[in-house]
């Protein structure tokens, strides 16, 4: 129409109302008023047009800003970029100034399927906004963490693939659910695992958690706190992860790692505990836990847990673990044979505490036991040592107070 321009040989002449213009060897109407950047000079393109960048046509709308050559020029909602060679939507206010989070998309989609939250990434994009590269970035470091020594691989074509049924829901799999696929398949093929579970009565541990917590409401607020402050309490997961990092202590052979050149005794005791999330399983590492006391313990993990839950877990959460606890007590299942972890050389199996009848001094009581359940890799550690190991945990089980004795 009246006043459009085109670049005809280095020179702008008027475009008339219907005229195309050629971009790249494609042909676009270029009408009124609207402008876009041909060989660096600002000529106008409406609603509706469509423009050439990198070869494709996509539209550009009125008062949109894209990109073109480091400089922005409008790209409203519904209007597509390139961006690598690849079309992808440009929403309203990417590039508003004063904008809270300014993502992507693509970004967006991509972090959503991840369980990624877009507040934990820095843009590197215009204005600090999110790409694409950023959130595979994320991605890509947590899953290098998870899957040290456990690449994913796609399953051979010589595979049978079930049938598809009509109204089948398909769930697409994440990351994260790939390598706990690939970790789990790994570790159930390559170590030999071997299973032994015991029953100890958990009187005494019930009894010392009642007192641990009530002595945290007695106890005078530390320097900085409020007076009246609440006190995290004190976890069965907590006893048990204090209980473990006692026996792992006295019996080395269960704290290692298997490795080319031999079994290492680790020096570090590091415990992680296996959570349960929205994204999937995750087994974050609490450093050094045999040194720390109750409450430090219980702190740690809350922490950690935390990250995880809200997916903002850090790369070292799970870095480092030397022994894994499991508990499936609160979905009130007895005893299971759980998958080790590699490259550790077992994890242990904590069920429900529920209350049984059982035979004390000729007569049938009823007391809470719980079901202890240890799975270890048989190429690192011998059922007798692993028998060992276990018989102490249900001694400190059922008897607690052992832990306020100095080891020798």
């Amino acid at each position: 129409p009246t006043g459009a321009t085109t670049s005809r040989g280095g020179a702008s002449v008027p475009a008339p109302t219907g005229a195309t213009t050629s971009r790249g060897g494609a042909s676009v109407p270029a009408p009124t008023g609207a402008t876009t950047s041909r060989g660096g000079a600002s000529v106008p393109t409406p609603t509706g047009a469509t423009t050439s960048r990198g070869g494709a046509s996509v539209p550009a709308p009125t008062g949109a800003t894209t990109s073109r050559g480091g400089a922005s020029v409008p790209a409203p909602t519904g209007a597509t970029t390139s961006r690598g060679g690849a079309s992808v939507p440009a929403p309203t206010g990417a590039t508003t100034e004063g904008s809270p989070l300014r993502a992507t998309p693509l970004a967006r989609r991509i972090a959503a399927a991840e369980g990624i939250d877009l507040r934990t990434i820095s843009g590197t994009g215009p204005d600090g906004t999110i790409t694409r590269e950023d959130v595979e970035g994320v991605v890509s470091r947590q899953s290098s963490v998870l899957s040290r020594q456990s690449p994913v691989v796609e399953p051979p074509s010589s595979v049978v693939r079930p049938s598809s049924f009509v109204g089948d829901t398909i769930i697409p799999l994440t990351t994260l659910r790939r390598v706990i696929g690939e970790r789990m398949r790994q570790s159930a093929s390559a170590a030999p695992h071997v299973t032994l579970m015991t029953e100890a009565e958990a009187t005494n541990l019930v009894s010392a958690r009642v007192q641990l917590n009530e002595e945290l409401t007695l106890t005078a607020p530390r320097v900085g706190e409020s007076p009246g402050a609440a006190q995290a309490k004190i976890s069965y997961n907590t006893l048990f992860v204090a209980l473990v990092a006692r026996a792992l202590r006295e019996h080395p052979q269960l704290n290692s790692w298997l490795a080319p050149d031999g079994i290492h005794l680790l020096a570090q005791i590091n415990i992680a505990l296996a959570v349960d999330t929205e994204r999937g399983l995750v087994t974050p590492v609490l450093r050094e836990t045999d040194r720390l006391a109750l409450p430090a313990i219980q702190a740690g993990y809350d922490a950690l847990i935390g990250r995880a839950l809200a997916g903002k877990s850090l790369p070292d959460d799970f870095e480092a673990g030397t022994f894994t606890i499991t508990n499936l007590g609160s979905l009130e299942v007895d005893g299971f044979t759980p998958i080790i972890n590699p490259p550790q050389a077992a994890i242990l199996g904590i069920g429900r505490i529920v209350e049984k009848p059982v035979a004390r001094e000729g007569a049938v009581v009823v007391r809470p036991l719980v079901t202890l359940s240890l799975s270890f890799d048989h190429r690192i550690v011998d059922g007798a040592p692993a028998g060992r190991f276990l018989q102490r945990i249900k001694q400190l089980v059922e008897r607690p107070m052992a832990l306020m004795l100095r080891e020798t």
